[in-house]
């Protein structure tokens, strides 16, 4: 009975700790949001990142291809204000389709996980495109299922290294 009492107080004490973290927590991601939200707002260019809305499709002239925004497949980031053992990853789906060039729907993770078969950058083109930015980020209350259709992705398009063995010459 007392090992039950000692352990039922550890328990307690564990929550009422992970409660006070959680809003220290919420406090400071709350800025980066708004801090993210005001980046991706924007649709043009910004440091060399292309920001795309869900759905949405654009022509890159200096690249002559065309990259489409599909969705998010899987988004299993911790939601913020979560103690999670794992950080999570957004799956993005972009299709891109160069002027002489059937479309390609090009996978890319928010993080590299080769285990897992993620992979943040992937080559078209002689290009290398890659994810640098998926928004906005789960919440705890509402989860993913409230952002279907919301995401906006901001990605990097740069010549691919020529040094590798590819399969365009």
């Amino acid at each position: 009975m007392f090992h039950k009492a000692i352990i039922l107080s550890l328990g307690i004490f564990a929550l009422t700790g992970c409660d006070a973290q959680k809003k220290s927590k919420t406090a400071t991601k709350a800025s980066q949001v708004q801090t993210n939200s005001k980046a991706m707002n924007s649709n043009d260019q910004k440091d060399g990142i292309v920001y795309l809305s869900e759905g949405e499709n654009k022509f890159l002239k200096e690249y002559q291809m065309n990259v489409t925004f599909k969705g998010v497949s899987e988004d299993s980031r911790c939601p913020e204000g979560v103690n999670c053992i794992w950080a999570g990853v957004a799956l993005a789906q972009v299709e891109v389709m160069g002027t002489s060039t059937r479309p390609t729907i090009l996978n890319l993770a928010s993080m590299d996980f080769p285990g897992r078969n993620y992979h943040q950058s992937a080559e078209f083109n002689g290009y290398t495109i890659t994810l640098q930015d998926v928004a906005p980020y789960p919440k705890q209350q509402e989860g993913t299922t409230a952002l279907a259709g919301k995401y906006k992705i901001g990605i990097t398009i740069k010549k691919a290294d020529q040094s590798k063995d590819s399969t365009t010459k």
